[in-house]
């Protein structure tokens, strides 16, 4: 049995956390409220205390960054509390393993590879990019050993999901409005698989000092996936038509998290495809089929 410490209790820090206390590990789970998964010790904690952080950290095999800070604070909040877990991977020599995205590539015209540069020059991207950088560095100098997973959008995420959010007025039969272009090819992985593919990186030593891409559930398209979900549900083909990029301006100058969207419009806008085939030929490991990924998400909106 081995001790885990895991930093959030979203849909990904807690998907990590059942993965292995399925199989009898022993995990502590941070958040500040204190509150997460049954079955963890749970604990109340701002984790950017580096130092109650590698108390609680000190013989665990490793730290996991599931963390997910206010999205419109991301420029202040993440860089002292990536700091701080890379602090307590450093004195307790605990793998650091990161659960990121793929804005640190940026724009792109081609597929996404983990050895794709990160160019981007969006705010988020940036502090993404920086986090494992700076993490990367570490491990290079051998100060720590850290390893980083890239999720593409997610599916059965609540609102944290383009897809789950669309539940409510897709199961009342009303029009979809959406972001960008609803037909052109998007990369969608499942929570639970970016939480199996966190706890694989983070089982293989030969893994560590490198990004990973999570596994890829489906590159539909939204107009692909939401036309999908709703013969599932029994409900007519939906109506999905693109949020003018007028509206969602105006939205955020009251919504402090839309505020933040259209920088990152590219994303929806032109294809935005992750190669997750290095995961799957390195690390033995296939997606959750997309009919039962759309169909926990169906579940988890209470169909």
């Amino acid at each position: 049995m081995n001790a885990y410490v895991i930093v959030g209790a979203g849909p990904i820090g807690t998907g990590v956390a059942d993965q292995l206390l399925r199989r009898g590990d022993e995990v502590v789970v941070v958040t500040r409220s204190g509150r997460g998964p049954d079955g963890a010790r749970n604990v109340a904690l701002d984790a950017v205390d580096a130092d109650a952080l590698t108390q609680l950290a000190e013989g665990a095999a490793a730290i996991f960054n599931c963390a997910n800070p206010a999205y419109h604070q991301w420029v202040t909040d993440w860089p002292p509390l990536a700091a701080s877990m890379l602090t307590a991977a450093e004195r307790t020599g605990a793998l650091l393993a990161i659960a990121s995205n793929l804005y640190g590539y940026g724009p792109v015209d081609r597929p996404m590879t983990p050895d794709m540069p990160l160019n981007t020059t969006t705010s988020k991207g940036l502090v993404r990019a920086k986090m494992w950088r700076d993490a990367l560095a570490a491990h290079e100098a051998g100060r720590l050993r850290a390893v980083e997973v890239r999720g593409a959008d997610y599916v059965v995420a609540g609102e944290q999901s383009q897809i789950d959010r669309q539940l409510p007025a897709l199961l009342a039969g009303k029009k979809l409005r959406v972001l960008g272009d609803p037909d052109v090819p998007h990369s969608w992985t499942y929570t639970g698989d970016m939480a199996r593919t966190l706890v694989a990186v983070a089982d293989a030593p030969e893994a560590w000092g490198k990004p990973w891409h999570a596994l890829v559930a489906s590159d539909d398209s939204q107009r692909q996936a939401l036309t999908e979900l709703a013969a599932m549900a029994g409900k007519p083909i939906p109506t999905v038509v693109p949020l003018p990029m007028w509206q969602l301006k105006l939205v955020g100058l009251f919504n402090k998290t839309v505020a933040q969207l259209p920088e990152l419009a590219y994303q929806v806008q032109a294809p935005f495809i992750s190669d997750d085939s290095a995961t799957r030929a390195d690390l033995g490991l296939a997606p959750t089929p997309w009919p039962e990924v759309l169909q926990r998400s169906l579940t988890a909106a209470g169909r």
